[in-house]
């Protein structure tokens, strides 16, 4: 059960913070479905039978007074789920491309802080009989794997599923600002991240000087990331607007590329990602030989026992695509030993206590170092790249069923471009964010992924039929 008055944490926090007028750091996705769709009314109620299972829905966020601690989960005595669920249609003959506009524009809108940070949206037209659901959720709620997570919470594993019996949700009374800050200054007098790492130090001596001291060994691998990277058409001012495209795949030619080259199925995914960027900068009349393109790729920390909580547990490693190799499988073989090696420099653990330090910071300095973070902090880094696993079977909404789903990732910073891949009952699709002004050619990324695990392939298939070919190495486990 939540808590009344729940805070955030601190990284649920800092993407509050990371917010500007032209960075909407929401995640969301694109759910396409077989038809005919559901009446407005059905969809409401399949969600409204849903919402028991996840509190947050209800909830929105309220901040300290004069920010003297964290901001606070609260119920939303006005909870509305009309507002949140929205119907529209796209116009005839409700192509592919028309809806990939409208999530464009979708996402460009900031969700309203004054109600529960999320909305779904409807859309009814799409051609070949099928409809779409468009989600979008504050990243201060959720991560990728939180997201995936929630998805088959909402969604229905069976297509003639019984309804979950109601919930009499009766909201608590939202504080006021005297009882907010209070709260707040007490939070200042007995800070919890303090006390949760000194208790964790007592109980577990040796396992915390253990992980520190890998944490100390991540830090010094990150110590490149000072540099700045080389100038690209892909990074610089954010402008209001968002274009949004994506990659079809399938996870089964991910795994045959993987068998029979070696590598892990991340280290494809990489690999056909480097390909794309390649094909969309040499469109651009841009140099890649000899250079690469750095990345930031999230990690998730959450340990098994907290599948399904509704918060961040994610860590960040930084990975250098090769763009400047052209050969395919010198590109994917290039990609496995740099993901080795940040593996075992403990990177992801490194970015993990960078993230668990800013618990210490007093809530109003790290409103303040975020927003600098934004402006100038992300200069380190080209794009991002964020690869969440799925579910492998079947979901329905209403009775039909989800025949795709795609991601979406926001952008912040210098980043204009950024990747989000989702693998679904056997499906492995990305959705690509760009900025409206400056990235119009994201189709030539998307086309360059496809192409990039096509070539892939074939080099998978000559290995196949040829009886001299060396015996590959034993592919890394996942």
């Amino acid at each position: 059960m939540v808590i009344a008055m729940e805070p955030l944490s601190a990284l649920d926090e800092s993407f509050l913070h990371l917010e500007t007028e032209f960075s909407q750091m929401h995640i969301g996705s694109v759910a396409i479905f077989e038809g005919p769709p559901p009446g407005y009314d059905e969809l409401c109620a399949m969600v409204d039978s849903k919402l028991a299972q996840v509190p947050r829905y209800r909830q929105k966020v309220r901040f300290v007074p004069l920010a003297v601690g964290r901001p606070r989960w609260v119920d939303d005595p006005h909870f509305n789920l009309s507002y949140h669920l929205r119907h529209t249609a796209l116009p005839s003959p409700g192509s592919e491309e028309q809806l990939r506009n409208l999530v464009g524009r979708v996402m460009a809108q900031h969700l309203d802080r004054a109600r529960p940070l999320w909305e779904m949206w409807i859309a009814e037209g799409l051609e070949e009989g099928r409809w779409a659901l468009v989600s979008k959720v504050h990243h201060c709620m959720v991560d990728g794997i939180a997201g995936s997570d929630l998805l088959t919470v909402i969604l229905d594993r069976e297509r003639d599923a019984a309804p979950p019996a109601g919930d009499e949700w009766l909201p608590r009374p939202e504080p006021n600002r005297v009882e907010l800050l209070a709260r707040g200054l007490a939070e200042l007098a007995n800070p919890m991240e303090v006390v949760h790492t000194v208790e964790s130090a007592v109980r577990a001596p040796r396992q915390f000087a253990e992980r520190l001291m890998a944490a100390g060994q991540g830090l010094v691998s990150m110590r490149g990331l000072v540099r700045r990277t080389p100038p690209f058409s892909i990074n610089g001012p954010l402008g209001p607007h968002r274009r949004w495209a994506w990659a079809r795949t399938r996870l089964s030619d991910v795994k045959t590329a993987r068998e029979a080259l070696g590598g892990s199925v991340n280290d494809v995914v990489l690999a056909v990602v480097t390909n794309g960027f390649r094909a969309l900068l040499e469109s651009r009349g841009e140099q890649v030989d000899d250079r690469v393109i750095r990345t930031l790729v999230p990690v998730s920390v959450r340990a098994p026992s907290a599948r399904g909580t509704p918060d961040n547990r994610v860590s960040a490693m930084f990975a250098e695509l090769p763009i400047g190799i052209a050969d395919p499988e010198e590109r994917l073989s290039s990609i496995h030993a740099q993901m080795q090696n940040l593996k075992e420099s403990k990177g992801a653990l490194a970015g993990e206590a960078l993230t668990s330090l800013s618990g210490f910071a007093p809530p109003m300095l790290l409103a303040l170092g975020e927003r600098v973070a934004a402006h100038v902090g992300q200069r380190n880094v080209n794009t991002v790249t964020t690869n969440v696993p799925g579910p492998q079977f079947p979901l329905y909404a209403a009775g039909r069923r989800l025949l795709e789903a795609f991601p979406y990732v926001p952008l912040a910073g210098n980043v204009r471009i950024g990747v989000a891949i989702f693998s679904y009952d056997g499906g492995l699709n990305f959705g690509v964010t760009g900025d409206y002004d400056t990235a119009p050619d994201l189709d030539v990324l998307c086309d360059g992924i496809e192409d990039g695990l096509e070539q892939l392939l074939e080099l998978a298939r000559d290995s196949a039929s040829s009886p001299s070919a060396a015996p590959r190495p034993e592919p890394a486990p996942r």
